[in-house]
């Protein structure tokens, strides 16, 4: 039986835990891409580690998985993903003033 994410390639979104900074790719195989994220085998982010992965998509075909990459990427792309994580962000930082430990 096919693994569910070996169905789709993936456009993802990782937020480093050092820099604070986020990380847009494109993979086929989004668990063992993002291993090599967290383990320093990318070139790109080898020295951002630790990260958290904060969003991600499914696409049904490579030429629409890096066009949303690309998409994602750009002025317009990186708007949409403000607003479709903004909760996510806001919830980190009310977390931060509950708890201001962590």
């Amino acid at each position: 039986m096919e693994n569910f994410f070996d169905k789709y390639y993936w456009v993802y979104v990782l937020l480093s835990e050092s820099d604070g900074k986020k990380y847009t790719g494109y993979t086929k195989n989004l668990p063992s891409r993002f291993e090599a994220h967290q383990n320093g085998e990318v070139q790109s982010t080898k020295h951002r580690r630790p990260f958290k992965l904060i969003y991600c998509e499914a696409c049904l075909s490579k030429e629409d998985g890096l066009k949303r990459e690309k998409h994602l990427k750009t002025h317009y792309g990186k708007m949409f993903l403000g607003n479709r994580l903004k909760s996510y962000f806001t919830g980190q930082e009310q977390r931060k003033d509950i708890n201001p430990s962590q």
